[in-house]
């Protein structure tokens, strides 16, 4: 079978659509709605229909009507309060003429003072300027009579416990409040057993203090912990000055120091506490006038000396405090600990001035011409044995010097070489001698002040 033939999708339609059978007969069709039209025909003219006009003059109307009404009440609302107003202040004046009137028939004494005729007592002036002047302060301010008399409640105290305890020393103690010393006490006791964690708010204050000394003895500083250590010395040596800072430093971390070594059975330190150590270090001033020379002067064993040693070698100190520290060092009697010390300072390999490097110059031509006794009773403080007739210098000397001709060699003069070479000459040591001997040979005289310093040396020796 064939197939059917399909007819085309745009054959033409059958008849015409309805629009066009209505414009075609003569008829008209509406394209738009009826208020759109007039609307639109409104707008195009200009002008509206009579209807809104009416609506819009009655609302016009009755506007201009509330408003003849509002300002009608408002003016006699506004005239009548006036008349009432002006009705009570009459009645008001009537009453004041006949209360007038009544004081002027009673008899009144007028009494005038002259300023002249007033005198006034010399004791009650001094004690009003004392109080409410700024004379009677020397600070310049008034004196708060509160203040007054709690200064007289702490005099009167005072006097009781002096009563009680005859044989005190007076001192110049401040006397703290007891809630402060309760206060502080407690948080003694939370720093005896702090490991870790925020500091209290009121321990954090303490180097904004002026007494802040007294308040810290209250805690007991002997007591706290080797973590609340560290945490104290970075808490006041970054708050504090140097001079205050030296203060914290010797009277808690050196006794910190000495005692965790002697504590410990095997005579090392805390970590803790070498770490504390190290912080002090970031005020080289502090460190060294608060810790080393009072670790120095005092009797100091080779073992505490080399434990404080390591954590000077290990932390960078400007050149000005090292150079004074040598000074220092060098200029105090012969010690094995202080030579530690020098030694590592030495080490440090500082562009030191000229005046520290005669200083060390001098210190090692010392022991050419040292007595036998002083060097013989240092030698016994040491434990070492000084019955022999030249007593030998421990090794840490023999170090201190290898170290300064190997990095001093080319900073001294020829006269400063041979008095060294003699000094190695006669406190030989026989495997440390032989560098020390080669490395001021091979060093390069020193030009500058040559002739100052042959001068100065012979007047030395």
């Amino acid at each position: 079978m064939g197939k059917i033939a399909v007819k085309d999708s745009k054959e033409k339609q059958r008849h015409n659509p309805l629009y066009k059978d209505i414009t075609t007969s003569g008829g008209n069709l509406r394209s738009v709605a009826r208020g759109a039209t007039k609307s639109t025909k409104q707008e195009d003219d200009g002008y509206l229909d009579a209807a809104t006009s009416r609506k819009i003059l009655q609302l016009a109307k009755e506007q201009q009507e509330e408003i003849r009404d509002e300002e009608s009440k408002t003016s006699l609302s506004f005239g009548e309060s006036f008349r009432q107003q002006m009705k009570s202040e009459e009645d008001e004046d009537e009453e004041d003429e006949e209360e007038y009137s009544d004081f002027e028939e009673e008899e009144v004494e007028e009494v005038y003072y002259d300023e002249e005729d007033a005198e006034i007592d010399e004791k009650d002036a001094a004690l009003f300027d004392k109080y409410f002047q700024s004379n009677g302060n020397p600070e310049g301010g008034s004196i708060n009579l509160a203040d007054k008399i709690l200064a007289k409640i702490q005099e009167k105290e005072h006097e009781k416990q002096m009563q009680a305890n005859p044989n005190a020393k007076q001192t110049d103690a401040v006397l703290l409040p007891p809630k402060v010393i309760a206060a502080y006490e407690k948080i003694g006791q939370v720093l005896a057993t702090y490991t870790h964690g925020k500091l209290p708010k009121l321990f954090k204050v303490l180097p904004t203090l002026n007494n802040w000394e007294d308040v810290l003895f209250v805690t007991q500083p002997e007591n706290w912990t080797p973590h609340a250590v560290y945490e104290a010395t970075k808490l006041f040596v970054s708050n504090l000055p140097s001079n205050q800072a030296q203060k914290f430093v010797e009277s808690v971390l050196l006794e910190r120091f000495r005692s965790s070594i002697e504590d410990a059975e095997d005579h090392s330190l805390n970590y803790h506490i070498y770490r504390a150590l190290r912080k002090s270090l970031y005020k080289p001033a502090a460190f060294f006038k608060g810790f080393l020379f009072p670790l120095v002067d005092s009797y100091c064993s080779v073992r505490e000396a080399t434990i404080a040693a390591s954590v000077l070698a290990k932390v960078s100190v400007p050149v000005l405090h090292s150079s004074v520290a040598l000074n220092q060092l060098v200029q105090r009697d012969f010690k094995p600990a202080t030579t530690v010390f020098i030694r590592v300072l030495i080490e440090k390999k500082y562009a030191l001035p000229y005046q520290t490097l005669d200083e060390l110059v001098f210190y090692f031509m010392r022991f050419r011409n040292a007595a036998q006794q002083q060097l013989s009773d240092s030698m016994d403080i040491e434990g070492i044995d000084s019955k022999k007739e030249e007593p030998k210098l421990p090794v840490v000397w023999h170090k201190a010097f290898l170290a300064f001709a190997q990095r001093y060699k080319n900073d001294i003069t020829d006269d400063q070489r041979d008095f060294l070479l003699e000094t190695c000459r006669q406190r030989f040591h026989h495997a440390i001698g032989p560098e020390i001997r080669r490395e001021l040979l091979a060093g390069q005289p020193r030009l500058t002040g040559a002739d100052t310093k042959e001068v100065t040396m012979a007047n030395a020796f």
